[in-house]
This record gives C-alpha cells, structure tokens and sequence, in this order.
C-alpha cells in the first residue's frame, strides 16, 4: 500500500467544487492530498468508512484519536477510511447555494455514499455540527428515520461517555478507546452487508460487541418530576450495563502522521507516552474514564519520535498524556530525548505536569531543545481548603517554591489557571486568587525584575459525568459573572494578564453534559433556529438555544443548576466507565468533609477499575498497569 499522496482522477463532484474555492477562507481546509495521505480504489474495497471531526480542519486535522483510528482501517486490505471536517460558514453557504454535497477528503465521493460515518464527539460545543453535516450530506438527521440503504452512523469520543443528548441521531456509540473495537464494528457491518438482513438485525448485532451501545435497544422512562425513573433493555443484546472497552496495552504508536495543507492548531508530532491518571481530581472527566494508567516504555519514545520525524518533517514534537511527570520513567524519557534529538533543532515539549520543583528539573533538561516560551501550572484553586474538596492537595509553600523555580531556571512569562464556580466555593476563594497570583508576580519580580510577565486563565467549574461531582450543580451564570467581575476589578493596573470564558459560554456544556435523551429534542430546535460552531464563542446563539428548551417544553435550569438526589437514576448510569457507581459517591461526601485521597499508586481505593477488566489484565502478560 502506497501510504504517500498519490495523484488520481477528480470526481465530477470536485471538478464541481473545485471553482468555488478561491471564494472561501483557506481553501486548503477542502481539497485533502496531504503527503502521507492514504489512496485507496473505491471499487477495491468491501467498506468505506468516513472519519468525522465535527469541526473545522483547523481543529480536527491534529486529533491524535482520529489520526489512529484512519491508521488502523487503512492498514486493513478490505477497508478504505477517509475524513471530513465540519465546512466553516463560507464554504457551507456555498455547497447549500449550489446543492454540493459534503465529501471525503480522499475520493472526493459524497459522505452519503460512505457505508459507516463515524463521528467523534471530543467536547459538547459540536453537537448541533453533527446534525449540519449530516443535512449537508443529503442524510436523515434521526436514527429512525434511516434504512438499509443509508450510512450506519456511529459515535465515539470523550463525550460519548454520556451518549444520551445524541442518543436520536446515532445509531450506535463506541464507549472508551477505539483501537480494537473499531475493526470489530466494521466486521460486524461487513458481515450484515453480506447476508442481505435488516437494518434492525445490524444494531443487534452491533450491541453484540463489548462497548458498543445502541440506544433504540434500551428505554426510559420519568418520574412525574422529570427525573429518570428506569432504563431498560429492550432486546436480549443489550447490556446492562455498557462496559467502556480499554486495550490492555497501549498499540503500536502511529509515527506516519499526515501533513496539513494550511496551518493548524498543532503542527506537531504527538506522542502518547503515558494513557490515564490516578491522581484523583474531583473535577476531571478525563482523569476518570481514562483509567487504568498504561505506559510506553522509553525506547518506544525515542523510536516514534525518530520514526515520525523521517515520515512527515516536522521539527515539533508533544510528548502526550494527562499528567506527564507521572510516568514512572519520566526522568529517562527526557534524558534520552535530549540525548538523540539536542543535535537536530527539534522543538519537544511536555505539555502536562505537575505542580512541583521536580516538573521544572525535567523542562530545564529541555531548556535547549525548546527555548523561550512560558511555563504553565494550573492550581486549579486558590485555597488550600479548595484544593482538599476537589482532592488536587497542594499547599501553598509547595506552589511558590515551583514558581520560585520557574524564574531562577530562566522562564520569564508564567501562565497560571483556576477554576472558579466550585462547588462549596465562597468570595473569599475567589479573592484568594488575585491575593496568590498578585503574591506570584511579586515573586517573580524579585527574582527576574520587570521582565516577570503573569497571564491567569480561569475557566468555569462544569460537572461532569462519571466523576464525583456528577452530583453537584453548576453556578448560576449571574454568580459566575459576579466572580469574574471581581477578577477583573482586581487584576486591573496590575500587569496581569487575564482570560476567561463568558458565562454564557459555559451554560451549554452545563446543560448537555448531564443531559437526559430528551435533550436530543432541544439540539434538534437549537439547530433549526441557527445553532452550529457554538464551540466558537464569536458564534454561539444562545438565544437559539433558549427558544429550544421552550420548543422542547423542557427547563434549562433542571439540568445545569439543580443537584441531583444521592439515590436518583443517572441519565448514563447504563454506561459504564470502569468505576464504581458508590466509589464516586464516597468521593462526592468526602468533597464535603474536605478529605482527600492521595495517588492511588500508593494505596488502592477499590475504584472498580482491576476487578471490571480483571480478566484482560491478566490475559496480556505484557500489561504494565501502573496501579497497586
């Protein structure tokens, strides 16, 4: 197989395209033929699948999941994966103008053509983008409505892991990591296709797979105050509940990376070095459902990076996971990293660490192979009290020492990020945070002088399904603003520099993250009344989506800013993502005590991931679970 870009005959469907281009903004975003780009004959193939980041290219381009998933189909004899990206608003206006349909970025051929369209849903922001590619593709934006002879639509992704908001327009969800599953999704397609059997005979068979559910095979019911009453099966395939799928040990790492037409968000090399996190943050959604942590050792580092640097050219390379400094063998991965790489100006740098003197040790080993630039800690609160209820234990004396250590190691610019909107969060947390950074300027003044530059990001506290703050409600937008007010008041003739994001903004994650599948209803409004990229503060609607809920007859306050009964039905509580159901509750009540667990490293908290994949561990000697 010819992975490079190879030269092929344009589909009459592009020749058709390819004149509006010049009218829109980057028109590299539409024409694919990236070097590394895989070619495959259309009539060779028994499956086509399209890859769907529902944003734009930009953005989409780099996801290192989708990277992996369009490795692992293509390297399949029988299988031709293509992408597609959601259209930005030029080049959508013209393909509904002149009835273009959208296309893969490989053949050229129209998505309603593809046997499997699988979306992945990273973030809620691209939901309403979902059903916009799905109308720009001639397609039926309700599951039910779709036959034998229409795409299988399927789901993946973060998001996922509460798969009822979208539950009405995917046929089924992939819950966890994808590199297995997807090859046994596509056998059970290739196999239904064969037999000549009914759509309904293919969800059937779909639920068969482990981490596969399929939504039309369960039903809800609600209590007359709107809660979840029941979720039941409605055919024998259907699990109870759905057990995320995790792979043993982490895959071969993808080194063949394709390189992007038009600049991107990150034009680098992304290697995963570490997947999971046992730090316990109440908070993190990602820290939870990526359990168990899995390793790569540090040979297969420095081999992906060499080997990724021959394939594509780039001199950037991300070293990858949740909390890099957590890696067991850390330390060697940078040293080795230096040692084969200080002689080719190649960029590398650990985009995730710790609080710690020892994170700054490790980024000053780097200092040569990335110079300049800024350094990043986030303490997530200001208080000591904060960080014992979301379990992020961090003393004050420990934070200045590592800020201490950023400036004497030589870094000017220091970033900083909180949370504000937590739960049991009081003003004087919030006031906490101009005192601390205020005291942080002044340090690094000492230390530096005037060229101590401080920029503060604060994000607004969402909780999240599948963590200990499922439980909790999310602040009200008024009260949200009030602190960001006093944020601003106070940061001003300072020096520092401060982001946020509107309370608006954060409003929509607020509502659809805990959604029930009524909100499937709302999306459908929302994005009748205009609603796309609301991801994309510059084009969020908001008044879109309130005319929504009223269109749905449904409350926007009952989901964001109510918490929820100890003892009520979850909407995702048939999903599973390893843990156990009383762990998160357990954390949820010590949250309110202000008690804190340490690493689960050093002690296990029976979170329920070893005896859920128990049987997997052990069936893969070379498992390197990072956990007691």
């Amino acid at each position: 197989m010819n992975l490079q870009a190879t030269t092929s005959k344009k589909s009459s469907l592009f020749e058709r395209v390819e004149q509006y281009l010049p009218q829109v903004t980057k028109p590299g975003r539409y024409v694919g033929g990236e070097y590394n780009q895989v070619n495959k004959d259309w009539h060779a193939v028994r499956t086509h699948v399209a890859l769907i980041f529902p944003d734009i290219y930009d953005i989409g381009q780099p996801n290192l999941g989708l990277a992996i998933l369009y490795d692992i189909l293509n390297r399949q004899d029988d299988i031709c994966a293509e992408r597609a990206y959601a259209p930005w608003l030029d080049m959508e206006r013209i393909l509904r103008e002149q009835q273009l349909p959208l296309y893969g970025l490989e053949s050229k051929r129209p998505l309603s053509e593809f046997d499997i369209l699988a979306f992945t849903l990273p973030y809620e922001g691209i939901f309403t983008n979902v059903l916009n590619i799905l109308d720009l593709s001639g397609l039926p934006l309700f599951s039910t409505e779709r036959d034998e002879n229409t795409p299988l639509v399927i789901a993946g992704g973060q998001a996922a892991f509460n798969p009822e908001p979208m539950s009405a327009f995917i046929d089924a969800f992939v819950i966890g990591e994808g590199e297995e599953v997807i090859l046994e999704v596509a056998q059970a397609y290739q196999t239904w296709k064969d037999s000549h059997r009914s759509r309904q005979e293919l969800l059937e068979a779909l639920a068969d797979i482990d981490g596969v559910y399929v939504p039309s095979l369960y039903h809800v019911s609600y209590n007359p105050d709107g809660t979840v009453a029941e979720i039941l099966p409605k055919s024998p395939q259907a699990k109870m509940p759905v057990i995320k799928r995790i792979v043993a040990s982490l895959p071969e790492p993808l080194t063949n990376f394709l390189v992007p037409n038009v600049d991107v968000v990150h034009n680098r090399i992304s290697v995963e070095i570490m997947r999971g996190c046992t730090r316990g943050c109440r908070f993190c959604h990602a820290g939870m459902v990526n359990r168990p942590i899995r390793e790569r050792s540090v040979e297969e580092v420095i081999q992906a990076i060499d080997a990724s640097l021959k394939a594509t050219g780039y001199e950037q390379v991300g070293l990858l996971s949740l909390s890099s400094s957590d890696h067991s063998q850390i330390v060697q991965i940078v040293q080795e990293v230096y040692a084969h790489f200080k002689d080719a100006r190649v960029n590398v740098s650990l985009p995730s660490l710790r609080i710690a003197s020892f994170s700054v040790d490790l980024m000053d080993q780097l200092q040569e192979l990335r110079p300049g630039g800024g350094f990043t800690i986030a303490p997530e609160a200001a208080t000591e009290r904060m960080r014992a209820i979301i379990n992020k234990p961090l003393d004050d004396e420990d934070l200045f020492e590592t800020v201490r250590a950023v400036f004497k190691h030589g870094w000017l610019s220091l970033k900083l990020y909180f949370m504000i909107g937590l739960p049991e969060e009081q003003m004087e947390d919030v006031q906490a945070i101009l005192d601390i950074t205020r005291r942080i300027q002044t340090e690094g003044r000492r230390i530096v002088g005037g060229r101590a530059r401080i920029n503060v990001g604060i994000g607004t506290f969402i909780p999240k399904p599948h963590t200990p703050f499922q439980w909790a409600p999310a602040e009200q937008p008024e009260s949200i603003q009030e602190k960001i007010n006093l944020l601003r008041e106070g940061f001003k003739k300072t020096g520092i520099k401060m982001s946020f994001n509107k309370p608006t903004e954060t409003l929509l994650e607020a509502w659809l993250t805990r959604g029930d599948r009524r909100m499937a209803q709302v999306i459908w409004h929302a994005w009748q009344n205009g609603a796309k990229f609301d991801a994309w503060s510059e084009q969020l609607n908001i008044a879109a989506w309130y005319k929504a809920f009223e269109e749905a007859k449904l409350a926007p306050e009952f989901y964001a800013h109510r918490e929820r009964g100890l003892d009520e039905i979850l909407p995702w509580d048939h999903i599973s993502s390893g843990l156990r159901k009383s762990f998160l509750l357990q954390d949820y009540k010590w949250s309110k005590e202000g008690k804190t667990r340490p690493d689960c490293r050093e002690q296990c908290y029976y979170c329920g991931i070893l005896p859920t994949f128990e049987t997997l561990r052990k069936g893969d000697p070379s498992a390197n679970w990072r956990c007691p």
